[in-house]
């Protein structure tokens, strides 16, 4: 389970940023999580629940995710299509010549703070 370093990062990072801009605590840390992130949500919620109450900058705090469609594109007939459904063929053309648009980011979108 690489979510408890995933979240040790999340943490480390915004303590750096917190520190930097005089913030005393963090209520709320919002996510982009890709479908295909390779990062579960449900361990990683509960790795945050964890070490949350470890650190005092986030007593409390809540982790919200929003997960972000896996859409690939293929380069032989311009279309997009939901990748976990359909894999790297495209279901149009049948061609293996396609890469991935959206659905692998892991990203902090908005922290929360008091």
């Amino acid at each position: 389970m690489h979510e408890l370093g995933v979240t040790f990062h999340i943490m480390d990072h915004l303590e750096k940023v917190a520190a930097g801009n005089q913030v005393s605590h963090i209520h709320a840390v919002t996510l982009e999580l890709g479908e295909v992130s390779t990062v579960i949500e449900s361990y990683l919620q509960d790795c945050w629940a964890w070490a949350s109450k470890k650190r005092p900058l986030f007593q409390e705090s809540k982790l919200i995710v929003e997960s972000l469609p896996a859409i690939t594109y293929c380069e032989d007939c311009k279309q997009t299509y939901p990748t976990v459904e359909h894999g790297k063929i495209c279901p149009y053309c049948k061609s293996e010549h396609t890469y991935l648009l959206q659905g692998n980011e892991f990203n902090i979108k908005e922290i929360e703070v008091e």
